[in-house]
């Protein structure tokens, strides 16, 4: 269900219900591009359905969905039609149009080759944790993510979203680990992984499908190259790829933990898949957060990290009653 994870922590003022959010949504529901439009954003049912609910709540964590669609024209081709355009002007006035009416004439190009121009449709899931007050949202990039938080921040009203931070930043705590070769409590190190220089030569070390714990990487750390991209494995089940922006990708649920005969009908099947998703991360993150010396409050001074207030993974109770 999720292939990234940004992380953000949502202020003290929110305060909104499933029926509020809807209703705020409803306002902005995603509409195909029309004939000349290049780009449309809005939100759809996040189970695929017609005339959906664009909020579904599974076992109190809310799931909602933004859709984007645009229309590109290449560029070469505007310039090829506008330098058409521009040719016959010349020929049959005798003058050079300016640069005014040469932008004129590129903007009607586009718009008369829009409606040829193949749509681009992507998705991304958004899940929000109310009791946690945790947003999660499944970003390849910080722009779609931003694009995603201004939106919400719309409909959302009091919504404030800031990027969780930790006490030690991936990249240190990376390096430790490569260099100890002993990963953190509950996790394991895999076989990828990126290493970039500090200075001018911008030198970049990647491994991939390869192991990690040999002493070459240790030396290349020892020389001054952080780990940009680590890929780990939580308690054997949920494995991804760490940066150092704090954010998770390539996300992976190790076989066994979802499971489907084939016999789960569709709604049945995305409540499943929501619970177990939001379940699974929902303990990985405390985890997580503890191996980087735990989760600093926004406004307090730095040498005071906030722990994870759940307990250890390994801790089934603990981990299935408290929030992240």
């Amino acid at each position: 269900m999720f292939k990234n994870v940004m992380m953000y922590r949502i202020g003290p003022v929110w305060s909104m219900s499933v029926e509020q959010l809807e209703a705020q949504l409803l306002t902005t529901p995603f509409i195909a591009c029309g004939m000349t439009q290049e780009r449309s954003v809005g939100w759809i049912s996040p189970r695929g359905e017609d005339n959906g609910a664009l909020v579904e709540s599974v076992g109190g964590q809310w799931i909602v969905k933004l859709m984007t669609e645009s229309k590109a024209v290449p560029a070469a081709v505007i310039k090829r039609k506008t330098d058409e355009r521009v040719a016959q002007i010349e020929a049959t006035t005798g003058r050079k149009p300016g640069k005014k009416e040469v932008s004129n004439l590129k903007d009607d190009a586009k718009l008369e080759l829009l409606p040829m121009a193949f749509s681009k449709q992507s998705s991304i899931l958004v899940w929000i944790d109310p009791a946690a007050r945790m947003l999660v949202i499944d970003a390849a990039s910080a722009s779609k993510a931003d694009e995603v938080l201004t939106l919400l921040a719309k409909a959302m009203e009091g919504l404030a979203a800031m990027p969780l931070q930790t006490t030690l930043s991936p990249v240190t705590a990376m390096a430790g680990w490569l260099s100890s070769q002993e990963p953190p409590a509950y996790f394991s190190v895999d076989r990828e992984c990126e290493l970039k220089a500090g200075d001018d030569s911008k030198a970049v070390v990647r491994y991939s499908h390869h192991a990690l714990d040999i002493e070459e990487v240790q030396q290349h750390v020892a020389a001054g190259k952080l780990p940009t991209r680590l890929a780990m494995t939580w308690q054997g089940r949920v494995s991804f790829v760490l940066t150092e922006a704090l954010v998770l990708k390539k996300i992976g649920f190790v076989d066994g933990v979802f499971q489907d005969d084939g016999s789960t009908a569709k709604d049945d099947r995305f409540d499943a898949d929501a619970a177990i998703a939001t379940g699974e991360i929902r303990k990985l993150i405390p985890d997580l957060l503890e191996a980087l010396g735990g989760e600093l409050v926004i406004g307090a001074a730095p040498s005071t990290p906030v722990s994870a207030s759940v307990g250890a993974a390994g801790n089934a109770s603990a981990a299935d009653s408290a929030p992240f």
